[in-house]
């Protein structure tokens, strides 16, 4: 009996109702993660977790790392490997409410964080699928937890663990330099500029270095070839317009329109509230990216992981407002706050999980919305179709022939697939890919994708269309709508070290 005591009092304690929040985020996130196919950004990761190095083209090393563990311990399953990213955004919901709670506030505060924290769009895609944008909130959220700490008790020695988490983040994705940027200007323009003069903050920043320097000399090594990654991403998405609607996905992605009245609350927390006076560098660390991301035309996404701060602020904040009505106004205020996280939790938990079944009334719907959606349809007809035009080659022609693809969708599910049918490694230009090389021999004989006829035959002496891209359930997307045809090319018309040269590419 007291044993039982003692659990109840656990379980049923503001901690304890946390983590079984988030128990409940990661095991419904965990049911859903199988009911879809591989997205085209995870079948890049699943690749480049085979060659692990200190850095890739598109990204930090750390997500292949843990891609690398997944494989290891799972094999290629969608739940398996999505369970470390789905675990990675319960974690981050948890802190949000605890977070809540090293405010000042009590349960009511601490729970309202930590849901909408788990209702964002956003969030509940980064924790559907393997990404690294997914470890890269997690970091954001428990650097954001750390300072709380920090700024809460005055001790110093919590700089070690902020410049520890600084350091794996920046090994994540390199857009947490912009949240080191908040939190130098929130350190300079408030009083926790005395820690200045702390050797534990540069102990952390020593730390943080030390933890990035692999990464560095890797960077280094390679020409700093992130870098030109970055500005040709960072122009297509300008030009097609993906940096668009930066200010209004705001409120309908990053994070969800019910809870936009609780972020706006945060602000006012951290900038004009009493009790917020003392957490100010948390509203510069939101603030100063939120203004470097518009500025630099960066995607709204970007700044999802700088919300959960806010919604621990302005709960509290909500949490104080309460207990000055009346105890009837605050029940009806606690009602339509509940009663509007789970209509927000409704309506967009469909459109970021795959939820609905594929070509379901609903999924035709909700895909037109969230066309990430589309993206996780045919790989494995892809490569079925790939290997039926590689067993019809010649058997002389097979061991100098290859397979050159035009994205990392098409090579990393060659890659995944492909061995099962005896399919040679793919090639191609895209990131990593082509820091790998075309392999040896070089291949003659080619079967290409995702590359237009016309390129193809600039390349090429001779290319004939040699199959189509399809999927089972007609889906229309990148694959099946922009570059269908798989030809057959052979004869380069270059030397392969040049050809090579011309097939490098940003994607």
């Amino acid at each position: 009996m007291n044993k039982w005591r003692t659990w109840k009092a656990i379980l049923f304690s503001d901690t304890g109702i946390l983590i079984l929040l988030g128990l409940l985020r990661f095991v419904t996130l965990l049911l859903t993660n199988g009911q879809s196919g591989w997205h085209r950004d995870e079948l890049d990761t699943l690749d480049n977790a085979r060659y692990l190095a200190w850095g890739y083209v598109a990204y930090p090393p750390l997500a292949p790392f843990i891609a690398r563990i997944a494989l290891t311990l799972f094999g290629p399953s969608l739940v398996g490997v999505r369970l470390f990213s789905t675990l990675a955004h319960a974690v981050a919901m948890v802190l949000a409410g605890l977070m809540a709670r090293e405010l000042g506030g009590r349960r009511w505060a601490q729970v309202s964080a930590a849901v909408a924290a788990a209702i964002a769009p956003y969030a509940l895609l980064g924790g559907g699928l393997f990404h690294y944008s997914s470890f890269d909130y997690l970091w954001w959220v428990l650097i954001a937890y750390l300072m709380v700490r920090l700024l809460k008790s005055g001790d110093a020695r919590w700089w070690l663990g902020i410049g520890a988490v600084i350091g794996v983040g920046m090994m994540t994705k390199y857009t947490l330099a912009f949240l080191v940027v908040g939190i130098i200007v929130g350190v300079i323009l408030t009083r926790a500029r005395r820690h200045l003069a702390s050797p534990w903050l540069w102990g952390g920043v020593a730390l943080a270095l030390l933890i990035v320097l692999p990464n560095l000399i890797w960077q280094l090594q390679h020409d700093f070839i992130s870098l030109d990654f970055t500005r040709s991403i960072h122009a297509r998405d300008v030009r097609i317009g993906r940096a668009e609607g930066y200010l209004i996905e705001q409120l309908i992605f990053t994070t969800n329109v019910v809870t936009v009245p609780l972020w706006v609350a945060g602000l006012y927390c951290y900038f004009f509230a009493r009790m917020g006076r003392g957490y100010r560098p948390l509203g510069w660390m939101f603030l100063v990216p939120f203004l470097l991301f518009l500025v630099t035309r960066g995607r709204s996404y970007y700044l999802a992981p700088a919300y959960p701060m806010l919604f621990a602020g302005g709960a509290v904040v909500v949490e104080q407002w309460l207990t000055s009505l009346s105890a009837t106004r605050a029940r009806v205020v606690r009602g339509i706050t509940w009663g509007a996280f789970a209509v927000g939790g409704v309506v967009f938990a469909p459109l970021a999980l795959p939820i609905a079944p594929v070509n379901s009334r609903l999924w035709n719907v909700v895909s037109e919305i969230n066309g990430e959606l589309k993206e996780q349809i045919g790989w494995p007809e892809l490569v079925e179709t790939v290997a039926g035009i590689y067993a019809t080659l010649p058997a002389e022609d097979k061991p100098q022939a290859g397979i050159l693809t035009g994205n990392y969708g098409e090579a990393g599910a060659i890659n995944l697939y492909g061995p099962v049918y005896g399919l040679p490694k793919a090639i191609s230009g895209v990131n990593s890919y082509w820091l790998r090389g075309y392999g040896d021999p070089a291949p003659q004989t080619l079967i290409v994708l995702g590359i237009e006829s016309t390129r193809a035959r600039s390349l090429f002496q001779s290319c004939e269309p040699a199959g189509q891209i399809t999927n089972r359930y007609g889906v229309r997307n990148e694959e099946t709508r922009d570059h269908p045809v798989v030809l057959l090319c052979r004869g380069p018309r270059q030397p392969w070290p040049e050809l090579w040269k011309r097939l490098r590419s940003f994607g």
